[in-house]
């Protein structure tokens, strides 16, 4: 006899539970503390240098000095951090700087191509008027050229990123003092044309022009943070409250035109006499920052730089070709760098050997102090610029408190060694020794200034 169950009536299906609204607080848990951090670092030195040099900082030609000044080490910043992100280090780049930036004027004075022992005599075509589209060409693939080698030797050879950029750093320097018949000498003047990209009141936009980049700045912000909302709500991951995005898109287009405004309007050319507006060193900045961080962050190179900078050994098992991504970095940085000579070639109107000196260190500390770990897998290539943008402000700032230069160097040096303190520290979660180390930093550093004054 088969044993009859009761019928039992069913259970009613639990009731969807509605998704909960994060918090402001959860939302502000989810803004990037370092960027804010180096913000407020750069609104906080202003104020101070501003405050002691009796208001000369926060003039319009201070700033507008201070942002073609700082185009140069930024754009070779936001390749170091990929660099120190797969936990490799590159010290040639002031040295190559330094030889592409000869080359590069080598070609417009003597209308030759000359490296290695090749010499390439262009004949008519130095006197062109177009030369400068050669020269700028043979930086940009030379830089490219001498980071597939470095990077080659690194990824495939194994010798360690420190000793190959190291000896790069002995021989690009003297490759400048045996490139070409005029050896060691300065090559000048240059095309007219290739001087516009080191800025000058002919190479800036002008006043329409320069607000007609703000008001596509503006677009911009607007349109990545709509974008970014869009994704994350695609993917059904936590949304930021609107108007916490709201408050982000006005506040940086408010800066934007606020930066545009003081520039555009405030700035009047001694020469022409009419606002300069925004240089073209820094609209080239603007464009390889925005390239830059598309790669890094949209692309699959900048994924596998940032995963084998994470995890080498889980990067290379899950099937990503790490030996090719660490190459591509290194040219990557070659290319960078070439843009970086142009500019300061440019600026210059001349190439001299000393060109590029102690850049490596400048642009090392800009990635670092803008929050780029040396333990791999963590940087940002907005905080690299911002880094840039700091470690020229302090210049720029001690500059005007007539500061000697070495006591310029020992600020620098432990602006840097502050800066990994902290990094380190907040890695480990101690973050009472991190504010301990930002306290003795600044101490340190406010001692050097008010000694060193002249």
């Amino acid at each position: 006899m088969t044993d009859v169950q009761p019928d039992v009536p069913d259970s009613p299906a639990p009731a969807p539970v509605a998704a909960s609204k994060p918090s402001w607080r959860a939302s502000l848990a989810e803004v990037d503390t370092r960027l804010f951090g180096m913000v407020t670092a750069v609104i906080v030195i202003w104020i101070a240098f501003n405050v002691l040099s009796g208001g000369d900082f926060l003039t319009s030609r201070n700033l507008w000095n201070l942002s073609v000044q700082s185009t140069s080490i930024a754009i070779m910043a936001t390749g170091m951090v990929l660099i120190i992100v797969s936990r490799n280090i590159d010290l040639s780049v002031g040295s190559l700087l330094g030889f592409l930036g000869y080359s590069m004027a080598l070609v417009q004075t003597d209308g030759v191509i000359s490296f290695f022992n090749l010499k390439i005599d262009l004949g008519s075509i130095g006197d062109s008027s177009w030369i400068w589209v050669i020269a700028l060409l043979v930086g940009i693939s030379l830089g490219a050229l001498v980071g597939l080698a470095q990077g080659f030797i690194i990824a495939y050879g194994g010798v360690p990123a420190f000793i190959v950029t190291l000896g790069g750093f002995l021989v690009w320097r003297g490759m400048i003092f045996r490139t070409g018949d005029k050896q060691g000498q300065t090559l000048a003047p240059l095309n007219r044309t290739f001087r516009l990209f080191g800025g000058g009141p002919d190479g800036s936009l002008g006043e329409w022009k320069s607000w007609l980049l703000g008001a596509i700045g503006c677009v911009l912000i607007v349109l990545a943070l709509w974008l970014a909302r869009r994704r994350r709500q695609r993917y059904d991951l936590r949304v930021r409250p609107l108007w916490m995005d709201v408050v982000f898109g006005v506040v940086g287009c408010v800066v934007v035109l606020a930066g545009v405004g003081l520039v555009a309007n405030n700035y009047i050319s001694p020469i022409t006499g009419n606002p300069t507006g925004i240089a073209y060193p820094v609209v080239i900045l603007i464009v390889v920052t925005l390239v830059m961080n598309y790669l890094a962050r949209q692309r699959r190179f900048g994924r596998y730089v940032y995963a084998y900078g994470g995890n080498p050994e889980a990067a290379e098992l899950g099937g990503i070709n790490t030996r090719r991504t660490v190459m591509l970095t290194f040219v990557l940085m070659g290319v960078l760098v070439g843009v970086s000579a142009a500019i300061q070639t440019a600026r210059l109107n001349a190439a001299v050997t000393n060109l590029g000196v102690q850049n490596e260190l400048d642009v090392i500390a800009a990635a670092v102090i803008g929050g780029t770990s040396f333990a791999g897998g963590v940087g940002t290539i907005a905080g690299a610029v911002l880094g840039a943008v700091i470690m020229q402000s302090l210049r720029s700032g001690m500059v005007l408190l007539n500061i000697d230069s070495p006591s310029q160097d020992i600020v620098v040096g432990v602006v840097l060694v502050t800066a990994v303190s902290i990094d380190s520290t907040l890695r480990l979660g101690r973050k009472r020794v991190a504010l301990a180390a930002l306290a003795v930093g600044l101490v340190i550093s406010a001692i050097v200034i008010q000694t060193g004054r002249a």
